[in-house]
Order: C-alpha cells, then structure tokens, then sequence
C-alpha cells in the first residue's frame, strides 16, 4: 500500500529533493552528535537509567544499522536515513524497528513541512502545543529550540509551555493553540472556533493543522512507549505538573 502511494510524492519530492535531504541530514547529524555526547557522559547517567533502557540508544529498542535489515528495511532506511549518520536516538532510531513505518512517519512528516500551506512557524506551534499535551519531553524539548530559530515569539513558547491564557499574542498564535486545546482537551471544535481557523488558514490549512498535532501525538506515542529518554546535552524543558 505504501509503495503504490510514493508516485503521488513523486512530483513534490523531486521539487523539494534538496531541502527535504539538508533538513533530514541536519535532524540526524543532531541525533548523532547527542549519542556521541551520550557516551562520553555514559559513565554517570548509565546508574540513573532503568534496566531495560540500551545505554546507546537510551531507549528500550536498540538503535538498528542498516545491515540488520531486509532488502524492503534497507530501502526504507534509505529514504529516511539518506547519507545521514546513523540514528541512535530519537523518532528515526525508535521507528526504524518498522521500516515501513519509519518511511510513513517521514513521508508525512517531510510534506507537512515542506509541502503544505502552512508556515514554518505555525508548524512548530503545533508541535508544541500538541507535545505539552502529551507531555512527550523528547519532542518538547527538541522542538522548543527549533521554534526559537523559526522566529516564533517567546511569549507564545511561554503560553504553552506554562499552560496561560493566550492574551496579546498575534490572531494567528492564538488560533493554533486554541483549535489545539479544542481538538486534544475537550475533544470537539465550536462551529465559531472552526469559521475562526478556516477564516485564517483555510480548510486545507486546518485539515494540516490537525494532522501536524496527530502527527507528533503518534510519534509521541512510540518514543513514549520504547520509554525514549534525552541525551544529556538535550536537556528536558518540558516543566513537570
């Protein structure tokens, strides 16, 4: 099913080819220099790591190579890892279990950031939003730098990572983390908040929107379930409740 689906991709990926390998070689290169730093701290975080946790991939999955895989694994790392250095930790490592999965995760993730309607920066609203609810402290933590570099004002990284009341921040901030709480606290949008957000960003844009959050809910779910932990130089700044 999801090799009949890649012709689709085909046009966007040959467009977006460039970026999509930078940004991809980036987010891994980040990967791996957090492990390498990992390993020279091993020596005082193994003790403070569960017993099931692999003290390379501080993880319950060990971080995979590409030999380990099947031809159909090896073609799917490929696509997601590139000329990348190999991932240790973090949604590449954990999924890389599922090749197939893995490929889907980044399939998705690559056209909502690259090929969608939205902004960089209202992507990475979302993300946050949608990681606080979770309380997913990997994607918290690598995406609230991520959106400081984006641009995406302080007082809005600070509405969501303190839970406040979205007050003087732009229409467009506030919308996203509003539709947000809607969709992930409540669990139903008011037919005002809709109009509001289709108003801003359009029916393709809300439909995005909403698929960024459920995105990184479903990461977020599988690096919570290999019960992922942070490299010691990715600290957690996800606040306890």
């Amino acid at each position: 099913m999801l090799r009949s689906l890649k012709p689709r991709f085909q046009g966007l990926r040959l467009r977006r080819l460039q970026p999509i390998r930078i940004a991809t070689a980036l987010v891994l290169a980040l990967s791996c220099s957090l492990a390498q730093a990992q390993a020279q701290a091993q020596g005082t975080a193994a003790g403070e790591l569960p017993a099931d946790i692999d003290p390379e991939s501080l993880s319950r999955l060990p971080a995979l190579t590409r030999d380990q895989l099947d031809a159909e694994g090896q073609a799917a790392w490929d696509y997601v890892v590139g000329d990348g250095p190999r991932p240790l930790t973090g949604p590449a490592a954990v999924s890389m279990h599922s090749p197939q999965v893995a490929e889907a995760f980044q399939m998705l993730n690559q056209y909502l950031r690259n090929g969608g309607v939205l902004q960089p920066r209202d992507y990475e609203v979302a993300v946050m939003q949608a990681a606080w609810e979770f309380e997913q402290a990997y994607e918290w933590s690598a995406h609230e730098g991520a959106s400081r570099r984006l641009g995406v004002p302080e007082d809005v990284i600070e509405t969501i990572k303190f839970d406040r009341e979205p007050e003087a921040l732009s229409e467009r901030d506030t919308l996203i983390i509003r539709f947000a709480r809607a969709l992930l606290r409540e669990h139903e949008v008011s037919s005002e908040l809709y109009a509001a957000v289709v108003e801003q960003f359009g029916q393709q844009g809300m439909v995005e929107l909403a698929t960024i959050m459920g995105d990184y809910i479903m990461v977020g779910l599988v690096l919570t379930a290999a019960d992922q932990h942070l490299p010691p130089n990715l600290p957690n700044t996800l606040p306890e409740r």
